[in-house]
């Protein structure tokens, strides 16, 4: 399996925040900024079946849907578009809106959204970070304000707007009265306990959504037959040598240039001490541990003796 390090793509919207820390370093701009999208950094690359993206909200997203496969098919478009989201961070009463409190026919939900009480119609909850919810394609749904959410997708951006709270965009009355299924949301299954470090949080059948949590000093296979996103949170010394790298791609980084990125000093030119160079190798030699990539037989780093290190040609 080939590892990448995606790009970021920077999503602007009126319901955006101008702020992303300290989630993310872009923008700071002015400008405000609703998601951050994660792709592939060579843009002839096949293109994927999921998107992973982040989600700052300042204000309250519009009501509205997204289209299932077949629905989809009907008006042009490969697929339709599932979706699940993570909650990461959660302002004090801070609400989403999955589903709604009743089922309508399709006469109803058409003069729900053209007179606007479809507003008072969604089924809405206060949002916890850490909390993981299934929004399945048809399920009428919106995001609330003061929230940072990771969301994985299928790669569509079909979505038909209902409410928009006064913003001046257009409504997608047509295309959402055919692609919802105008009632209560979908029982999400419980999350499942794979091991004392693996939890699934939100399954669907496109993706499995799943919270790693690895202890120190443990070391990890990923073994997949197709593609997986990881979006790391929190992590140690190996991953920023890990990140350097891949940063890099086929260009040579130093131990010296790392050492000062361990240290924060990034693109700096401070000292450099032996035992700094002796504190890189030491990481070096625990990451590929973790990566069960071995020296003789690099598949993710290759060190180029006297000098540094660089990622592995693929295969």
């Amino acid at each position: 399996m080939t590892l990448e390090l995606a790009s970021a793509r920077v999503v602007r919207k009126p319901w955006g925040r101008t702020d992303l820390r300290p989630w993310s370093e872009l923008g700071c701009d002015g400008a405000a900024i609703g998601e951050v999208w994660f792709q592939r950094v060579d843009t002839a690359a096949p293109e994927p079946a999921l998107l992973l993206k982040l989600l700052f909200t300042g204000e309250a997203l519009s009501i509205q849907v997204h289209p299932d496969d077949a629905f989809a098919r009907t008006i042009g478009l490969p697929h339709g578009k599932t979706e699940a989201w993570y909650v990461l961070s959660a302002a004090p009463e801070a609400e989403i809106s999955l589903g709604l409190k009743r089922s309508l026919t399709s006469p109803q939900l058409r003069a729900a959204i053209v007179d606007g009480s479809i507003a008072d119609l969604v089924q809405r909850q206060v949002a916890h970070a850490g909390e993981a919810i299934v929004v399945s394609a048809g399920t009428i749904h919106a995001i609330g304000a003061g929230l940072v959410i990771a969301e994985i997708q299928q790669r569509s951006d079909a979505t038909f707007r209902m409410f928009d709270y006064g913003r001046p965009r257009e409504l997608h009355i047509d295309g959402a009265v055919g692609a919802a299924t105008a009632g209560p949301a979908p029982v999400q299954a419980p999350s499942e306990r794979l091991s004392d470090a693996r939890l699934v949080v939100a399954r669907s059948a496109y993706f499995v959504l799943e919270q790693l949590d690895l202890a120190a000093d443990t070391y990890w296979d990923i073994e997949a037959d197709r593609e997986v996103w990881m979006l790391v949170l929190e992590g140690s010394a190996e991953f920023d040598l890990l990140l350097a790298i891949m940063n890099g791609q086929r260009r040579v980084i130093s131990k010296d240039t790392l050492a000062l990125e361990l240290r924060g000093e990034y693109g700096g030119s401070g000292y450099v001490s032996d035992s700094d160079r002796r504190a890189v190798e030491v990481h070096m030699a625990n990451l590929r541990r973790k990566l069960n990539d071995p020296v003789s037989k690099p598949r993710y780093i290759e060190t180029v003796r006297g000098v540094g290190y660089r990622l592995a040609e693929p295969d």
